[in-house]
């Protein structure tokens, strides 16, 4: 007996998926363009996906792909305040965001959080910003993912230090000192 014979009864795994048949049709993308079939120099068909990736930088599956720097960069803004200031706890001037109330997860929340700080960052490299820009990015998500770990206090500190605040700030102060073209 052969392992297929243990795992799949019947020989299941030495059949063809679906008998013998063939796919018959045309191949349509999801703009509705029908995709050609290819062949190859030695003239043998070859499957219709070879080499069939998605471009997400053009395509129109891409929500994000074409906007202006402006637009990305109120987009961040947009994020950096869900996470940092969205909220204003009742009776209190005390502004708080997402990353304050996931920070309340141990260890987990934090994680989640410093991956948004850190996909921010990302996105300013993206639009341009250098080194010295980036780094002190990093230094300020840094701070609030290390100190946001400590229990009680960690809370508190995500609160009122705002690092994604903080990094738009210092992307939008460095972007205002460019020329515009």
């Amino acid at each position: 007996m052969t392992e297929d014979d243990i795992f799949t009864p019947n020989g299941a795994r030495s059949r063809p998926p679906f008998g013998s048949t063939q796919a018959r049709g045309k191949v349509i993308d999801q703009e509705g363009r029908e995709i050609p079939g290819r062949e190859f120099a030695d003239g043998a068909p070859h499957s219709r996906f070879d080499g069939f990736h998605f471009d997400f930088r053009t395509s129109t599956a891409n929500p994000f792909g074409n906007l202006t720097h402006e637009q990305r960069l109120v987009r961040l803004e947009a994020i950096a305040r869900l996470l940092d200031v969205a909220f204003i706890l009742p009776g209190t001037n005390i502004r708080y965001g997402i990353d304050g109330i996931i920070g309340l997860i141990p260890v987990i929340g934090d994680l989640i959080t410093t991956a948004i700080s850190l996909w921010l960052v990302r996105e300013a490299r993206a639009l341009g910003a250098p080194w010295h820009i980036t780094a002190r990015m990093l230094a300020n998500v840094a701070v609030d993912g290390v100190v946001g770990m400590v229990p009680v206090a960690g809370d508190a500190f995500d609160v009122m230090f705002r690092a994604n605040i903080r990094n738009v700030r210092l992307l939008r102060r460095w972007l205002d000192k460019q020329p515009r073209l």
